[in-house]
């Protein structure tokens, strides 16, 4: 293998000492360099001897070789002699800073053009840094009908997931005459199912078995029964179940008769279901019974329908109720029902957030465009129906025919084996859910054959890095991590190749997706700065119930997020606003210390929030799980975050703890935390 170089020069208006704040971090260089997607320091100390680990296309270790102030700073490979980089800083003659780069590459690995151009574009980007110069908005688009992408590129994602695929023409022309009917709802998508592929079995629970065409009949007596409890257009029903049949149903039948569909939270208490409850004045409350002791605040004028009977439970259950409904088809609303999902509720009472109903199948490519499933898939959905999630499986699994595969509670071992007798080829899971299964020995994964899972699609929380290289590592590069919220949908999709690229990254946008990163003004900051994470798609929220509603800047909402983008368009979550602390003057997020504490390998999970504190304003705070039979001290801890972050970044307070409080999604309960309550 022979070798080529690229030296290129370039003058900036700033002094060396200000140019020098970027070029002695190498692992601020990924935000700045294409084709850096990651650098990683390895040693405890920066400067010269510094060890780090970059990734350009493949992994490699490289050391500090020079590292002058203001000056020069040079690295070298520590297996490839001929991977080499030099920055060499000097005054202009007529004011500024003069950079001179070289850089020294495999040209098996790279052109020498490529390199020239990563490196030009790079000193661009720096130089807008400097600057101050903002990144340009993505453009918006002038006709609506474009804003979720060309129809053309639609057209060719859903035939390639196989959403539009040839049938018998008699069942296609009936298929499309309900969606024309009915809408892309998913009462619609079901009906549509319905005439295409009638036998096909739409859902298997842990009771039973149905197929489309049973689906077709028992939501039509259901619809009928639900009319008589004065359920109409415009009304609402809640639904709080957990995840089976009767609850995929009771969803259908709200959609044929236009109701709204409240979506309940099964982790909330009895207080603050009644809160719920009282805001949003449902006309039928659809329950299952074992959560009968926390309706005991409601009003007893409010009508409930039993949805997953337990013996001698009291009141109308709705299998008996069906059996003797009337099972004629419905005359299809003049206005569709929507869904209210409610906002995780990690302090108070939750907040309803009203969902957009689907105008077309352009919402399903959007995110089909990053997640390659495909139809007739078989899928296993883990993550709760009543959470935005649990819901996307549902609304994605409609227009692909999907055979849905549904478990009441997750269990890692039940989840394994569900793949197993069903030979699921996808499945729609919470974070905490992949870490639970990664968990289990070796020995008891190895007893499922999971090899027909060609997908599994994360979301609901922030995934740390390392998790997502065990899961890979475990079950093969299959995941797919969604970036998201209640009130936007989805920002960005990180597919198994961006985060083989770098752990931490949240992905790409989709198609029809708009991301931008905007200061406290809701100005475009310059490139690699932290700032406010903002999104525009087809599918953000119509407000929350209460009448509130989230910032909107250039067409695009605020996420409550903060991050940035790397060079190469990849977006990365530092932390949610409100948990950034400032310690001492310094801006701190928890996300880094957590990913750098799951590194331990004694430790199971961690949670950092922040804390008052006397002298700094505010600290950090740790809790930690550790494995079982594992042993540390807080000491050892502290430590080993300063050899690896920033003074500011070192906890105060380090809490070892038997488990860490989260609510029925699986995210963790930080307001606990930061009360000092766990």
């Amino acid at each position: 293998m022979r070798s080529d170089s690229v030296e290129t020069r370039a003058v900036v208006r700033h002094p060396p000492e200000r140019v020098w704040e970027v070029i002695s971090d190498p692992e601020l260089y990924p935000r700045y360099v294409p084709g850096l997607s990651w650098c990683e320091r390895l040693t405890q100390h920066h400067g010269r001897g510094a060890r780090y680990l970059t990734r350009v296309g493949f992994d490699d270790e490289v050391e500090i070789t020079m590292f002058r102030h203001a000056e020069h700073l040079a690295w070298s490979s520590t297996h490839r002699q001929t991977h080499r980089l030099s920055i060499m800083l000097k005054p202009a003659p007529r004011g500024g800073t003069e950079i001179n780069i070289m850089l020294t590459l495999l040209v098996d690995a790279f052109s020498a053009n490529t390199v020239r151009r990563n490196v030009e574009g790079a000193l661009v980007r720096l130089r807008d840094h400097l600057d101050g110069a903002p990144v340009a908005l993505p453009p918006v688009p002038r006709d609506p009908a474009t804003a979720r992408g060309s129809t053309l590129s639609i057209a060719k994602t859903l035939a390639k997931a196989g959403a539009l695929a040839p049938g018998r023409p008699d069942r296609m022309l009936r298929q499309l005459a309900q969606l024309t009917k009915w809408g892309a709802t998913i009462a619609g998508g079901y009906q549509a199912s319905a005439v295409r592929i009638p036998n096909e079995i739409a859902y298997h629970d842990e009771l039973t078995s149905h197929s489309f065409a049973d689906v077709e009949e028992r939501t039509n007596r259901m619809a009928n029964l639900l009319a008589k409890y004065w359920v109409t257009e415009g009304s609402r029903v809640a639904l709080m179940c957990r995840n089976h049949g009767t609850m995929l149903e009771a969803f259908i039948a709200c959609g044929k008769l236009g109701a709204d569909v409240l979506l309940m939270n099964t982790g909330l208490g009895g207080a603050q279901i009644a809160e719920v409850i009282r805001q949003h004045d449902p006309a039928l409350l659809m329950v299952d019974d074992e959560f009968t002791n926390l309706t005991a605040y409601l009003p007893q004028s409010l009508p409930r329908i039993r949805t997953w009977a337990e013996p001698f439970g009291r009141g109308p259950n709705v299998e008996e109720l069906i059996a003797h409904g009337n099972p004629d088809r419905i005359t299809p609303p003049k206005k569709p029902g929507r869904v209210v999902v409610l906002t995780s509720g990690t302090s108070g009472t939750p907040k309803g957030a009203r969902r957009p109903t689907p105008r077309g199948l352009g919402n399903a490519a959007a995110v089909l465009s990053r997640i390659p499933l495909r139809a007739g898939e078989k899928m296993l959905v883990a993550a709760p129906m009543f959470h935005t999630w649990g819901l996307a499986a549902i609304q994605l699994g409609m227009p692909l025919r999907s055979t849905l595969v549904l478990q009441r509670r997750f269990h890692p071992q039940s989840a394994l084996q569900a793949i197993q007798e069903h030979r699921c080829t996808s499945m729609f899971a919470v974070p905490i859910m992949l870490q639970r299964m990664v968990d289990l020995p070796q020995a008891v994964r190895d007893r499922y054959d999971t090899s027909s899972l060609r997908v599994v699609a994360s979301s609901g929380s922030a995934l740390p890095g390392r998790l997502a290289d065990k899961f890979m590592d475990a079950f093969g590069d299959i995941l797919y991590n969604l970036y998201g919220s209640t009130e936007v949908s989805w920002g960005t999709i990180a597919t198994p190749a961006d985060m083989r690229a770098a752990r931490t990254t949240a992905g790409m946008p989709p198609l029809g997706t708009r991301i931008a990163i905007l200061d406290g003004r809701g100005a475009p900051t310059p490139p690699g700065v932290v700032g406010r994470i903002f999104v525009g798609n087809d599918m953000l929220f119509d407000g929350y119930t209460n009448g509130a509603n989230l910032a909107l800047r250039h067409s695009l909402m605020d996420t409550g997020d903060r991050g940035y983008l790397d060079a190469d368009g990849r977006l990365f979550v530092e932390g949610r606003d409100d948990e950034m602390i400032v310690s001492g003057g310094e801006n701190v997020f928890p996300g880094p210390v957590e990913e750098v504490l799951t590194a331990l390998p004694q430790v199971l999970e961690a949670a950092v929030v922040g804390v008052p504190d006397h002298e700094y304003g505010q600290r950090l705070a740790a809790y930690l799980v550790l494995r079982p039979g594992a042993r540390l001290d807080a000491d050892f801890v502290r430590r080993y975050v300063h050899e690896r972050l920033a003074r500011f970044a070192v906890p105060r307070d380090v809490v070892f703890v038997g488990d860490l409080p989260r609510n029925a999604t699986g995210k963790i309960l930080r307001q606990i935390l930061e009360d000092g309550h766990w």
